[in-house]
């Protein structure tokens, strides 16, 4: 089974959740994947200085303008859109993500928070999710989650073939880290990165696409804003063997491990 997939590659207006959200609707309209993955807290920017700024563009998951823009679109184009924005949830606040399909809204709450996200979030604690859409099964990983190397296993153990991963990273590591995380659990990647710089942090862009070998399927640069659309095999996700007797899942000793 064959699907696209696509990063899209932005530069949020810091506290202009509007604007940002007409930029996304635009690209959305533009976009060719079955599955659009767009860059950690795009509807927000990301370097927040004072709990008063993230109340300012925080919403709620299911009935704020981000959710019912995101799922008025993902019914009329028939896909899957993942976006990352600052969640409120009573009186607490998250960094989250939503999973839009034409038939329902889902959210992902950030677990292992970077930096001073940790002033202003709580983390999320609830375990992640697999979703899927047209045969496809994949989980959610924001940015930093993927320096835990036990967030892509779990969610690969649990039969996710692919992983989102909506990011706004400054630190040069991910590109290289993602592409380990493909190879050690054979499954493809999609990190969306924003670009641009806001407040001294810069961002690296080189939003990508990997695949189960590691392999890297396409990559923008560290500058423009854009999108990357990649047809990826599905079915290379379920061929766990790196030899014909050895199998990534099944050869794993967990009772010999701290």
């Amino acid at each position: 089974m064959k699907i696209k997939l696509s990063v899209l590659q932005t530069s949020p207006l810091f506290l202009n959740s509007n604007a940002n959200r007409k930029k996304m609707e635009s690209e959305i309209t533009k976009a060719k994947g079955e599955i659009l993955v767009f860059p950690e807290l795009c509807t927000s920017g990301y370097n927040f200085r004072t709990k008063r700024e993230v109340q300012k563009v925080a919403e709620p998951a299911f009935s704020g303008p981000t959710s019912l823009l995101l799922f008025r679109l993902a019914q009329k184009k028939n896909c899957v859109i993942v976006a990352g924005f600052p969640e409120v949830h009573r009186d607490r606040y998250f960094n989250s993500a939503l999973i839009v399909t034409p038939k329902k809204q889902e959210v992902y709450r950030k677990v292992h928070l970077f930096w001073k996200e940790k002033l202003f979030f709580s983390p999320g604690m609830i375990r992640p999710s697999l979703y899927a859409w047209k045969g496809l099964r994949f989980g959610v990983m924001i940015c930093f989650d993927w320096f835990f190397p036990e967030m892509a296993r779990s969610l690969s153990l649990g039969g996710a073939q692919v992983l989102i991963h909506p990011s706004n990273l400054v630190l040069p590591y991910a590109p290289l880290g993602m592409r380990v995380r493909s190879l050690e659990n054979h499954v493809y990647s999609a990190t969306a990165n924003r670009v641009g710089s806001e407040k001294g942090l810069k961002y690296i862009g080189q939003s990508q696409i990997t695949g189960p070998k590691g392999n890297i399927l396409g990559k923008l640069d560290g500058i423009k804003t854009g999108t990357l659309t990649v047809t990826i095999d599905v079915n290379l996700a379920n061929q766990k063997n790196i030899t014909p007797l050895n199998h990534i899942f099944k050869d794993r000793k967990p009772k010999l491990y701290f």
